[in-house]
């Protein structure tokens, strides 16, 4: 199978690339994360996917751009909900990527996180398999968090400290500093 692979950033592909490869499928990646906060965290993830990709010969299609207006319109007056907003976003774009490009199906490492909404991931996937007309290949990928984070770190690999959006980094960030 040839699979399209959305990357949310390189630690968490490690382990899905991994897996795929070693059941016998054909992985391309596809970097679009319009909705990584500030700027500088997105270049990081970016940099880093580009560094990871040519460690381990990995063709990526990147989708570079930063819509952090467009992002904040579509979450300012909910932002409890900006995880729906940022699955949908990604997974839609990836859908209609491998559509477009003939992908057999198409997936997401965010199925490899503990912190995902992991439910809400995978009836997204499908929902957009649907629309778009390209499989969506369901994985829990999350039984190799321990081993992505391990490789990640052998490998050097930048390793965030949140999910990626500028609601996330102040949840994170703001943790530390109270009293």
């Amino acid at each position: 199978m040839n699979i399209l692979l959305h990357i949310c950033c390189a630690p968490c592909a490690i382990y899905p690339v991994r897996e795929l490869r070693s059941s016998g499928m054909q992985v391309t990646g596809f970097f679009c994360n319009h909705n990584i906060h500030p700027f500088l965290e997105y270049r990081k993830r970016l940099d880093t996917v580009r560094e990871y990709a040519a460690m381990v010969e990995l063709e990526v299609i990147f989708r570079e751009e930063y819509r952090l207006e467009e992002f904040l319109g579509a979450v300012a007056a909910e932002p409890e909900q900006r995880c729906l907003y940022c699955y949908a976003s990604r997974l839609e774009v990836a859908a209609a990527e491998a559509a477009g490009l003939g992908f057999d199906a198409f997936s997401s490492t965010l199925l490899y996180s503990r912190y995902q909404k992991h439910e809400l991931i995978a009836e997204l996937g499908k929902r957009f398999a649907e629309k778009y007309g390209v499989k969506f290949h369901y994985a829990d990928f999350r039984s190799g968090w321990q081993k992505g984070i391990e490789i990640s770190r052998e490998l050097g690999l930048y390793r965030q400290q949140y999910c990626g959006c500028i609601y996330s980094e102040k949840e994170r960030y703001q943790q530390r500093v109270r009293p």
